[in-house]
């Protein structure tokens, strides 16, 4: 593959990536053939040595995101950001992706508890209006109780959201580092 080809495919797989980013890293990856060159190799080689773009511009996107998140933790960015890592190992689809939206699961149930738990004084307010005959104080009581509880719970959905989300961008960027082969160990 030439110089040409090799940028030109990196640059293509790169759309995603903003053009001043994206020109940085292009020049980056330049400096690498001229440096190559004045070693002696050929183009071919140096294609050779730095991989596939495919595979350089799936790290590259995945750490554009995960940088992205880390700034911005919504939850747009984190779904970008573990669909980039997810396409770079086969692994995160089979093993990691199924427990994930497992725990999101959980936690998208248990705000919706506490919600729930937070409108019951409303509902019975409104299930008196409708039907005063059955109405009991004891009702509403319970139903101002539960709204209690639905505060605490909420509370504690708070912290337990931005655990998972510092969880989930902390994983990310270990897969990254992983797949990238950047992780050092103590020795």
């Amino acid at each position: 593959m030439t110089k040409y080809n090799f940028l030109q495919q990196l640059e293509a797989e790169l759309k995603l990536i903003p053009a001043a980013e994206r020109a940085d890293i292009l020049h980056d990856y330049e400096e690498h053939f001229i440096f190559g060159l004045e070693a002696g190799k050929s183009e071919e080689e140096i294609a050779m040595a730095l991989g596939s773009p495919a595979q350089i511009a799936k790290e590259l996107l995945a750490g554009y995101h995960l940088k992205r998140a880390s700034a911005n933790s919504t939850a747009g960015s984190i779904i970008r950001a573990t669909w980039a890592v997810v396409g770079l190992s086969f692994f995160n689809l089979v093993i990691v992706l199924g427990p994930a939206i497992g725990v999101a699961g959980v936690i998208l149930a248990c705000w919706a508890v506490a919600l729930t738990l937070l409108a019951s004084p409303l509902l019975v307010l409104i299930d008196a209006v409708f039907h005063p005959a059955a109405f009991i104080l004891f009702d509403l009581f319970f139903s101002l109780f539960m709204c209690g509880l639905g505060i605490l719970i909420g509370m504690g959905m708070l912290h337990v959201t931005k655990l998972a989300k510092k969880a989930a961008i902390s994983y990310l960027k270990y897969n990254v580092a992983l797949v990238k082969g950047g992780l050092k160990r103590d020795s």
